[in-house]
């Protein structure tokens, strides 16, 4: 790697410096304080669909520089660190924000050998939003998407010796786009954009005839694991796939043609008790082993059930569960979009775990996927929002008659690609319960069609179709958001068979001095702050007593608002650097106790 570096830098015409460094007035977190060029990013990214050896991670120091669309760069002007946006600290680009009219470009040098019989991948976890890739000189293709992750075939542009790497990005940050919280004008509930690439980039070589996908079909009535892998390349004559499911060390069941386990007493995954089977896929040509993945699954099923008092109450297995958790950002003061480390952003699923909340509603960002197998090894049930897209229909918070946006098919068509996306990668995690198209009524449009949709995509999970927004008769679940306190219109007949739910409440801010993103920008919750911490600590635990209240006459679930604070917003359990828990676990869970949900 560090001779294909330097040789990289005695072809530019104008060089980097080779140096990387955050800005001293940054606010870190105790992980971003750790990062390097050396250390950031290195696990494997894909955690349910992994191969063993013949990988290669890209993450690391590149070169970028920043032009006007349309101009070709001839030189590049610093050093980026990926995955981390460009506006982000520990990018190490200092204080860059891309404009509309500004195309981001990246480069490096890599050397790869494609094996023998194999193709090359090059894979993109995520990248925002238009991004073109060339290798060699030659595209080898283009996404568009915050978002989801995309690969290329790039085996026949590899050289077996040095090769260069080049991505281009644009990224407006449109309301035509998913932007989640990103805005140009960052204030109040909207935060600093992100650009480029923002998640890890990784070579993998796989056999020409390989796995390209699986899915996981439990049944917990039938005691069963449907393992249905599909697979890419020319067909073996004497083909076979052998499915091996394990519980630790103990082999539980194995199958072939049938493609389906009998898991006797299968152990069922619950916040309780997370249990995880491990599979180990095959494929043999003849007696010749050709293709091997690991993954890993659960023997869990996400229902509804009415009560004896006509309410509709959620399900896990069978048992009627109450959802209490908090409204998740996942947004950093180092990273933004990107957290520091694995272990940063496992950090953060932990403390809410201890603290006794038992779902995390992922508030419209997709995060890595390895973020959602800790959730599924640690034991968190997770509310998965779509990226919300900019418009704002008139907003009338489950009156009747409520209206939507009218979007161009092709806007419309971009959208669907990306929710069903989310969707496809996500599908096997088990501590995914239920998805939300759209969060209140944020870019909401064709409502019944997308609700629809998503229910075709994926019939094991619960539809919310709109967290907060404007009701439609379609999905599982209806939502009101209500700040500080929670409520809930009973009285109104037409949610009479749908789940209800309380998808954002709570929101006090209690400000941290020392450890605010900006202390000369408004610093806010909702209502007026608190002006001491048991102030702060009564407004949450009467709120919370307010939401015990409505579960008693039907409330299924709750989500406070949140895990942390987020620039302006000091409304966070924690404050936005990870350092200071207003509200520690041992508090929060005694705090919870009496509701034992």
């Amino acid at each position: 790697m560090r001779f294909c570096y330097c040789f990289f830098l005695m072809t530019l015409a104008s060089v980097a410096s080779g140096e990387w460094k955050v800005s001293s007035e940054a606010m870190l977190t105790r992980w971003g304080k750790q990062v390097t060029p050396q250390n950031t990013w290195q696990e494997y990214p894909r955690p349910q669909f992994r191969r063993d050896g013949n990988w290669k991670n890209l993450n690391g120091l590149w070169q970028y520089a920043i032009y006007k669309n349309g101009v070709t760069p001839k030189d590049y002007q610093g050093d980026i660190l990926v995955p981390f946006p460009v506006e982000s600290a520990l990018s190490g680009v200092q204080q860059r924000l891309l404009a509309p009219d500004q195309t981001l470009w990246y480069r490096r040098m890599f050397r790869h050998q494609t094996r023998d019989g194999h193709r090359t991948h090059l894979h993109f976890e995520a990248v925002d939003y238009e991004c073109t890739v060339y290798l060699n000189g030659k595209k080898i293709g283009s996404h568009k998407g915050s978002s989801d992750p995309f690969k290329f075939d790039i085996t026949d542009a590899v050289h077996p010796g040095d090769n260069e790497l080049t991505v281009s990005v644009i990224d407006q940050t449109a309301p035509s786009q998913t932007l989640g919280k990103q805005s140009l004008q960052p204030k109040g509930i909207y935060y600093t954009r992100v650009s480029g690439i923002w998640q890890t980039v990784w070579l993998e070589d796989v056999p020409d005839r390989h796995f390209h996908m699986v899915k996981m079909k439990p049944r917990i009535a039938e005691g069963t694991l449907r393992v249905l892998p599909t697979l890419e390349g020319k067909p073996f004559e004497a083909e076979r796939i052998v499915i091996t499911v394990r519980d630790g060390e103990r082999v539980v069941g194995i199958a072939d043609a049938a493609l389906s386990v009998r898991i006797p007493d299968a152990k069922l995954w619950s916040p309780q008790s997370p249990s995880l089977y491990d599979i180990t896929m095959e494929l043999f040509d003849g007696e010749e082993l050709v293709d091997c993945v690991e993954s890993y699954a659960a023997m869990r099923e996400v229902g509804t059930v009415r009560g004896p008092a006509g309410q509709i109450r959620m399900t896990l297995n069978g048992k009627v569960v109450f959802h209490y958790g908090t409204l998740d950002q996942g947004w950093w003061p180092d990273g933004l979009l990107t957290p520091p480390s694995d272990a940063a952003m496992r950090f953060d699923i932990e403390y809410l775990k201890k603290s006794g909340f038992n779902m995390i509603r992922k508030h419209i960002k997709v995060e890595s996927r390895r973020y959602y197998a800790h959730c599924d090894r640690i034991g968190m049930m997770v509310w998965q929002d779509m990226p919300s897209t900019g418009g704002r229909p008139f907003w009338s918070k489950l009156a009747p008659n409520p209206v939507e946006d009218e979007w161009p098919v092709e806007r419309h068509e971009q959208f669907v690609k990306e929710l069903k996306s989310m969707v496809g990668s996500l599908r096997n995690h088990p501590s995914i319960v239920m998805w939300v198209p759209f969060n209140e009524r944020w870019g909401q449009h064709e409502t019944i069609r997308v609700g629809q949709l998503i229910e075709n995509l994926d019939i094991t999970r619960l539809v919310n179709i709109a967290s907060g927004g404007n009701f439609f008769p379609v999905g599982d679940v209806v939502d009101r958001h209500n700040y500080p306190e929670p409520m809930f219109p009973f009285e109104d007949q037409r949610f009479n068979d749908y789940v209800k739910v309380v998808g954002e409440f709570g929101g006090h801010g209690f400000v941290v001095p020392g450890h605010q993103w900006n202390s000369e920008m408004r610093n806010w919750g909702y209502g007026d702050l608190p002006a001491t911490k048991d102030e702060y600590r009564y407004r949450y635990q009467r709120s919370f007593e307010e939401l015990m209240k409505l579960r008693r006459r039907g409330v299924a679930a709750g989500v406070y608002t949140q895990t942390t604070d987020v620039e302006g917003e000091v409304n966070g359990l924690m404050t936005y650097d990870r350092e200071v828990q207003k509200l520690t676990p041992d508090e929060l869970r005694k705090l919870h106790e009496p509701a034992r949900f």
